[in-house]
């Protein structure tokens, strides 16, 4: 069996049950609620959130609450379909630190904060890299930070060919960028030429809130550092992951569920994409 065949028997394998080792809270409670309900603020009416406002409509019993440990700006295309995006989820499910700006509207870029933008520029680097200092340092002996080397981070929500065009702007290629580990996606809706490793956005974001609690942990672990302040940012590294950002998947797993119930996930053209 070639490396090809093994890769696609290993997916296979998870793709039968993607959500099973994180820690995500029964969406089947959304099932219980009958109807469509008129948002507070557009009066359109919404089944679950108002996918123009951002808010649930729904009590909010029904849905989890995420914290995130720096903030996360979305750039939105507003050739994106509103009611189709997965960037709302996480406006929805962590409204105190996920906010949504439709270009050509931007957040404000301080340069009091260190922001980073997850874009595979060519000068991307990974999430490890950036607890590493500067400085002059042997090649093989990596200087441990011993704070946050990000506050703010930028995700663009749009198909790949959109996303380049607003990379365009110069304000976003002044920053720094990140690039994730690859994985594969479960988003069942289909972008024609694309492999499955581009994510859906609420993906990506959870993917790099994974990687970056990893890094941080194993960096201040490395260093041996003693965090007593229960308000120090650095407090909440003092584990490993354990699931914390996973109800970030909340929607996006309860929706995955729904349209399997209805298709057979082997006739989705999204999951025929190709691997690599």
């Amino acid at each position: 069996m070639n490396e090809m065949n093994v890769l696609e028997e290993k997916q296979k394998i998870i793709d039968r049950a993607p959500f099973c080792n994180m820690k995500i809270d029964d969406s089947s409670v959304l099932d219980t609620v009958d109807g469509r309900t008129i948002c507070g603020k557009c009066y359109k009416s919404r089944k679950f959130f108002c996918y123009t406002c951002y808010t649930p409509v729904i009590d909010q019993k029904y849905i989890p609450r995420v914290k995130l440990p720096i903030k996360i700006d979305i750039i939105k295309d507003p050739r994106e379909i509103d009611g189709k995006s997965t960037a709302v989820h996480a406006a929805v499910l962590a409204p105190q630190d996920v906010k949504i700006y439709i270009y050509p509207d931007f957040p404000v870029l301080s340069k009091n904060e260190k922001i980073v933008l997850i874009f595979p520029s060519k000068t991307a680097t990974n999430i490890e890299a950036l607890f590493q200092e500067d400085g002059n340092q042997e090649e093989h002996d990596s200087i441990i930070r011993t704070d946050l080397p990000v506050t703010r981070a930028i995700f663009i929500d749009s198909t790949w060919h959109q996303t380049k065009s607003i990379y365009k702007e110069q304000k976003l290629r002044e920053l720094p960028c990140v690039v994730l580990r690859s994985r594969v996606s479960q988003f069942w809706r289909h972008q024609k030429k694309s492999p499955r490793w581009y994510l859906a956005t609420i993906e990506a974001i959870h993917q790099f809130l994974i990687e970056f609690h990893t890094s941080a942990f194993e960096s201040y672990k490395e260093n041996r550092l003693e965090i007593k302040d229960r308000d120090s940012e650095l407090s909440e590294f003092c584990r490993e992951y354990d699931g914390q950002y996973d109800n970030l998947l909340y929607f996006f797993k309860y929706m995955y569920e729904k349209i399997h119930s209805i298709y057979d996930h082997d006739k989705l053209k999204a999951y025929k994409r190709p691997l690599i």
